[in-house]
């Protein structure tokens, strides 16, 4: 059985941190029984990035221009040399040295993440707000609970990644859509704690980020699961309808003294909106019907791996 390991580092202006990255890299490969290859895919930087990577023993390619960090991955999959990849930011923000427990964990599992909620996380205040409305939303799409959505540190089979590749964007995205796609098809996640540092360099990510994220999340779940999006919708609009038609009856009767059976068909009791609503309920709900069965065709029934039986009879964490 091949053993070998791809590790893919996307990079972009990252001058400053790439240079240690693969120091990390290079000396926890020598110490690694496995047989890695490590390639840096340089989306087009416009520093000395390129150069730095040049100084060390590693596969480098380069895009022409900035097309996305999604995009770079993409890259990097489909040349990688192994099954086993691994992505890895270029930023010195995640441990290198918790690789070889990510490929180990991969064996009974499809994807293994490492998860920002060790010891020594750092992250920026100021978007911890939007990261744990985004997290909630993921949680309700995939009726999961994630612990990080989106880390930039994990490990997968190619052929599992090549399932995605298609609908898988070109930005930041990247791996919240292949986090929520593989739960929605009820592959085996395994969520591995590990610690976070301070980024060297500038952040790429904006504060209209969040707003792309939340875009992206109610977006997989109408691809994946249409009625976690349509039932709330249709259930709000029922919801008031029923009030308004409530009152509608309540004002009517104040107004006429009383209402009787014969009131409701020769007199103005129910309100247009009251209708309307009930009735954009009622709608609402077959589109979603008629989508979810759409999603259950085009998707089928899951990945729903194998290895899942193997890990709840083994391992002591299931």
């Amino acid at each position: 059985m091949e053993t070998g390991c791809t590790i893919v580092v996307p990079a972009y202006n990252e001058e400053e941190s790439i240079g240690k990255v693969l120091d990390q890299l290079e000396s926890m490969a020598t110490s690694d029984p496995r047989s890695y290859q490590i390639l840096v895919v340089d989306d087009g930087s416009e520093d000395g990035t390129a150069e730095v990577v040049r100084k060390h023993d590693v596969e480098l390619l380069r895009h022409s221009s900035n097309v996305g960090y999604g995009a770079a991955l993409k890259t990097g999959i489909r040349r990688a040399g192994h099954e086993r990849i691994v992505i890895i930011d270029s930023d010195c923000t995640y441990p290198v040295d918790r690789i070889p427990d990510l490929l180990k964990r991969l064996e009974s599992s499809d994807m293994t993440v490492g998860a920002r909620t060790g010891s020594k996380v750092h992250d920026q205040w100021i978007r911890k707000p939007g990261k744990w409305i985004i997290r909630h939303l993921t949680q309700y799409v995939t009726g999961d609970r994630i612990p990080d959505f989106n880390s930039g540190l994990r490990a997968f089979r190619r052929e599992f990644v090549m399932r995605y590749l298609s609908i898988l964007p070109a930005g930041f995205s990247f791996t919240t859509t292949l986090t929520v796609a593989a739960l929605c098809d009820g592959y085996l996640l395994d969520f591995v704690p590990i610690d976070y540092h301070p980024r060297r360099g500038k952040s790429k990510i904006s504060a209209s980020s969040f707003f792309t994220f939340v875009a992206l999340v109610a977006r997989l779940s109408v691809f994946f699961r249409p009625l976690r999006v349509f039932v709330p919708i249709s259930l709000g609009c029922l919801g008031l309808g029923v009030t308004k038609l409530v009152l509608d009856l309540i004002f009517a009767s104040s107004r006429y003294g009383g209402l009787s059976l014969a009131d409701l068909f020769t007199r103005p009791v129910i309100s247009i909106s009251a209708l309307l609503f009930v009735l954009s309920s009622l709608q609402i709900i077959l589109v979603g019907m008629v989508a979810e069965a759409l999603a259950r065709t085009q998707n089928g029934e899951g990945g729903y791996s194998l290895r899942s039986d193997t890990k709840d009879k083994s391992d002591p964490r299931s």
